[in-house]
């Protein structure tokens, strides 16, 4: 066993991880909070206003890394619990599968999806929250929108590395898209 890795958490250190993603593409999910109503159609999309991988301030879905030895439905939870709070209460289903599978790369005019630190394949969930959502610390807002108000030109506009083209994909795969 490797002693640099902590088997315990799946955290790696600072130059490992940067070696890693100069070489190796990494597994993240990407979740698109909603909100539905009684006969479980969207009503609200929700996206988070925070410091986007390429630097600038933007709207996003909950996204992150699955780690070493993480079942991806516990990474779904650790990430959108750690974003929109622990009484969000996302509702995962018992067998998950991802409405599509995303590529981001360090060339943005390789997929439309982008991410200057790596390539990274993402698995994109369509995810229900009941609870509270009160955005943590890595988010500057939490906001909620009706299908059409997200895919606003100007909502549009406040999103990078490709989360409009993922919204909208969500959209469809819900029968939503305005």
């Amino acid at each position: 066993m490797n002693d640099n890795l902590d088997t315990k958490t799946g955290w790696l250190e600072s130059e490992q991880l940067e070696n890693i993603r100069a070489n190796v593409p990494l597994v993240y999910v990407d979740a698109v909070p909603v909100r539905v109503n009684e006969i479980g159609v969207v009503t609200e999309i929700g996206l988070l206003l925070r410091q986007a991988a390429d630097g600038t301030i933007s709207r996003m879905v909950v996204t992150g890394r699955v780690l070493y030895g993480e079942r991806v439905r516990d990474a779904l939870l650790r990430h959108l619990e750690k974003d929109l709070g622990p009484v969000a209460l996302p509702r995962i289903p018992p067998a998950i599968a991802p409405f599509t599978v995303v590529e981001y790369f360090p060339d943005p005019d390789v997929s439309g999806f982008h991410d200057p630190r790596h390539h990274a394949v993402s698995l994109a969930f369509v995810v229900p929250v009941d609870g509270d959502c009160q955005p943590t610390q890595e988010a500057l807002d939490l906001g909620w929108y009706t299908p059409a108000q997200v895919m606003s030109d100007q909502l549009r506009r406040e999103m990078t590395g490709g989360h409009d083209r993922l919204i909208r994909l969500a959209l469809a795969h819900v029968g939503q898209l305005p």
